[in-house]
């Protein structure tokens, strides 16, 4: 049942009409190549957003759960490539694919065809605990997958179902390589049950603005919203300040390298300050950029600094890259930009990479079994597309066209902030990881349905941000269009 369910599935989607690229551009094309693929020719909308039908379904949705959240609901087999269609046939170009985590687009044929193939239907029908039983072929689609795409000096990986839970996890891990390079097990630890030495008084130092996960462990270093940790208990861990840059960049220089400096000294006399109070900092967690903070960037050569002071002290450096993994800055890590031969001792991931986990140096690996551990490990399914998604990126050169997409993106939005300078500022980037700030939050959140309405689906993020987050297969074209929509939301807001 399932089987035909499938090819009847790959069937519908493979006789869809595909439409010719006929949209106008605000600038001339590149004479780069475009990935090919089969798509819509536009946005095509029907009603606002959220329509007729989206209002109805929340209304059935609010007597089992909560609503607030919930933007409109998805016609997801009609929805294709870098268009998303909405339960009342409104058809929009996806500038935010599901919270930064499609990477090559909907229903891509690459993914479909895994899905119809009968070789797999054992284990999508049933989800294996890999930490126990794993299927005959994990090893492989692990070395094909996530260790095809590894950080350089990582020969480790440990697979877990989201981001949340891998960081939840990679702290845990911390945890236990700082405690076993303090020397062997303690004899008769296990009486000393949730307390010291047993559960010992270490800390993480995390950074103003930054988003690791919303789980117990993970909000103790989550600092965005205030109501993300109202009414739950936090540990009680160091917290830096994060650089707050002033742009444009280049005519804040010196002001914006004291302020890096100043944020470093303060992160090391944290630790040092922590250390002396018998409370030690086994690890330092950081964004690449803080996205849900609000997009804030720092420089490489902060990062740089940052990863100095860590082995000066013997931290662990966990990189966040749940968000920025996956190629959207024009490489495949955020972190690769940094330029060190020695970036990290962790790298999480999840969104792009379907599945969530972590990268580990060896030392890292638990030294006792069940000591990171749940039932399934991860999703063995997404192993498998993620698979197919690696030898896509690959096959049609997506990172290049990240840059050259995000290099259009980011050209519109400086012409649209010297256009609207009493609304626009700080665009800011690398690759189609993009960003915008609003003059206040709620004129954010308008210009947000507003630019939905017309048939761009946006994120905000910080207090007063738009962030851009579009697939792989977002071409110089869907950049035109993108901005060609925005600037006539924009052009309504005056």
């Amino acid at each position: 049942l399932i089987s035909s369910f499938l090819v009847r599935y790959l069937t519908q989607i493979t006789h869809r009409i595909s439409f010719p690229f006929s949209i106008g551009h605000r600038h001339q094309q590149t004479t780069a190549k475009r990935v090919e693929e089969v798509e819509f020719d536009g946005p095509c909308m029907k009603t606002e957003v959220p329509g007729p039908r989206s209002k109805i379904l929340a209304q059935q949705l609010e007597s089992i759960q909560s609503v607030v959240q919930v933007n409109f609901f998805c016609d997801y087999e009609e929805s294709k490539g870098n268009y998303l269609v909405d339960v009342d046939g409104n058809r929009m170009l996806d500038v935010y694919t599901q919270i930064a985590s499609i990477p090559i687009g909907y229903n891509h044929p690459a993914l479909t065809k895994v899905m119809a193939d009968p070789k797999n239907m054992g284990t999508f029908v049933n989800r294996p605990a890999l930490g126990m039983m794993p299927p005959e072929q994990f090893s492989e689609k692990l070395v094909n997958g996530l260790m095809a795409v590894a950080p350089k000096g990582f020969s480790r990986v440990q697979t877990m179902a989201c981001g949340s839970c891998s960081n939840e996890n990679a702290y845990k891990a911390i945890f236990i390589w700082y405690r076993v390079r303090a020397g062997p097990w303690i004899s008769g630890v296990l009486s000393f049950f949730f307390q010291v030495p047993g559960c010992p008084d270490l800390t993480l130092l995390s950074f103003m603005g930054g988003f690791h996960g919303r789980t117990l462990g993970c909000l103790a270093t989550t600092h965005t919203k205030a109501i993300q940790k109202l009414d739950v208990p936090s540990f009680d861990w160091p917290i830096a300040p994060f650089p707050q840059l002033r742009y444009p960049l280049d005519q804040f220089e010196r002001e914006n390298a004291r302020e890096e400096a100043r944020c470093l000294e303060e992160a090391e006399d944290l630790i040092v300050k922590w250390n002396q109070k018998g409370r030690h900092v086994a690890g330092v967690v950081i964004e690449p950029i803080q996205a849900e903070g609000g997009d804030n960037h720092a420089s490489f050569d902060f990062y740089r600094k940052l990863r100095g002071i860590t082995k000066k002290h013997g931290c662990a450096f966990l990189v966040d890259e749940v968000q920025t993994g996956g190629g959207s800055t024009g490489k495949f890590w955020a972190h690769e930009h940094w330029g060190l031969d020695d970036p990290a001792d962790i790298v999480s991931f999840s969104k792009k990479m379907l599945t969530g986990g972590y990268y580990q140096k060896d030392s890292f690996q638990p030294d006792k079994p069940f000591r990171i551990f749940n039932t399934w490990l991860g999703d063995h399914t997404k192993n498998l597309l993620l698979t197919e998604v690696i030898k896509v990126i690959k096959t049609e050169n997506l990172l290049d066209q990240a840059k050259r997409s995000g290099k259009v993106i980011l050209e519109g939005l400086y012409d649209l902030q010297d256009k609207y300078p009493h609304l626009l500022s700080k665009a800011r980037g690398i690759g189609t990881f993009c960003a915008i700030d609003v003059k206040d939050e709620d004129t954010r959140n308008l210009l947000l349905l507003k630019a939905r309405n017309k048939g761009v689906v946006l994120g905000g993020c910080g207090t007063q941000s738009i962030r851009f987050r579009p697939a792989l297969v977002f071409t110089e074209h869907h950049a035109h269009l993108f901005l060609d929509i925005f600037n006539d939301a924009i052009a309504e807001l005056k």
